[in-house]
């Protein structure tokens, strides 16, 4: 007999396990936890009994399990220590760019994960505001935030004039 949950897992996991490694380690900024929200996320899309709508759906109900658990690991643990970002989490055959996502990953959390989801996995202001829970006119609040803070990181980290 074919066991459809671990089908869909396995399925779920080759299609969006990237997106929710990356959006974990935004939070965590360590690979090894990371890793273990990775694993806790799929365990929680197993026991999930509702259908989604579409696969974009399901990839938006994946990273908002993962962020939510990320945020309660970042609470439990009161200490995040950098964990180099691995290449293959960078932006897809971009290596030019992983300064910009190191410089990211510096920003607050409420800023780092609305850049994340715009721009690595290409989600609209009004879909990043449902993942994240908050009106979508905070997101856009939080994005000039983010990106002048990223033009003063840049600035200052790599001498970029932007």
């Amino acid at each position: 007999m074919i066991d459809k949950p671990r089908e869909r897992a396995e399925k779920a996991l080759s299609a969006h396990g990237n997106a929710i490694l990356r959006m974990a380690w935004s939070y965590l900024h360590n690979i090894h936890d990371a890793e273990e929200i990775l694993q806790e996320t799929m365990i929680q899309f197993i026991r999930h009994e509702g259908a989604f709508e579409s696969e974009s759906h399901e990839k938006a109900w994946l990273l908002t399990v993962a962020a939510n658990l990320s945020k309660n690991r970042i609470r439990y643990n009161k200490i995040r220590s950098a964990d180099p970002i691995r290449e293959e989490l960078t932006a897809e055959d971009r290596e030019d760019l992983a300064f910009i996502w190191e410089a990211v990953s510096m920003l607050p959390d409420k800023y780092s994960e609305v850049i994340h989801l715009y721009y690595q996995e290409g989600y609209s202001t009004a879909q990043t505001a449902r993942i994240l829970g908050i009106p979508e006119a905070t997101v856009r609040v939080r994005m000039n935030r983010a990106r002048k803070q990223l033009k003063e990181i840049l600035k200052e980290a790599y001498d970029f004039e932007g």
